[in-house]
């Protein structure tokens, strides 16, 4: 079952990355309805996957999306508009806008749910905060959404692969990457890691240095004068 879900995962990766580099290609190689009946045949197997990987009472929010996917397909093959095929990313952005703004309305967020896979005693602090960071992912999907949605409409082909293929993917991973400095530099909260090290000596402030008493060699011995007091008269 393991490997099952693997290879499963395997299987989403590459379809998920590749895709637009591949419809980029059948775009300009196929007619529309050949293209629309592949995608549908590589769009099958990876919803059979997902369904037999799912728990039951899941399988109706696993099949939400796939079934919104091959509708969109089905109707570019129909009327032969590949234009149809091109809108795919942004139906996948609104599904992640709608998971994560529909977890903004229950006690956990999305983000939070997934911080407490790894934590599960996640502090009030951190909690907000990752209601702070889902609410900062809704807006990143609605302006991703937006762009793929004008590139297929408005946009040479190319455009449209170079974005949702390259410079999507790296937004993505910029926006990661932010958000962990932000989060180990609001908390100071670091693992033994190597990247973890090095943040901590990069972000944790250094501690101020309170000045102590003078050490005993620099204080003058009650046995010498003062240079300040005056020498002693001599004895008649």
């Amino acid at each position: 079952m393991r490997i099952f879900r693997v290879l499963l995962a395997v299987l989403r990766t590459l379809l998920v990355v590749g895709y637009p580099a591949a419809l980029y290609l059948g775009i300009t190689h196929l007619e529309p309805r050949t293209l629309g009946l592949v995608m549908l045949g590589l769009l099958v197997p990876n919803l059979a996957l997902r369904l037999a990987a799912a728990p039951p009472e899941q399988r109706r929010a696993v099949l939400r999306l796939p079934l919104s996917l091959a509708l969109l397909v089905g109707a570019g093959a129909a009327l032969g508009e590949p234009r149809f095929f091109l809108a795919l990313p942004v139906l996948v952005n609104l599904t992640l806008l709608a998971n994560f703004a529909a977890s903004l309305r229950t006690p956990v967020s999305l983000v939070e749910r997934y911080a407490r896979m790894q934590d599960p005693g996640l502090p009030d602090g951190e909690r907000d905060y990752c209601r702070q960071v889902t609410r900062a992912w809704c807006w990143f999907f609605v302006a991703n959404a937006g762009v793929c949605a004008v590139l297929a409409v408005a946009a040479p082909l190319a455009w449209w692969a170079l974005y949702t293929g390259v410079l999507a993917y790296i937004l993505v991973g910029l926006g990661f990457t932010i958000e962990y400095i932000v989060r180990k530099r609001t908390f100071l909260r670091f693992g033994d890691s190597l990247p973890e090290r090095l943040l901590a000596r990069l972000l944790t402030p250094r501690s101020t240095v309170v000045p102590g008493p003078a050490s005993p060699s620099a204080a003058p011995s009650p046995a010498s004068p003062s240079p300040a007091s005056p020498s002693p008269l001599p004895r008649a």
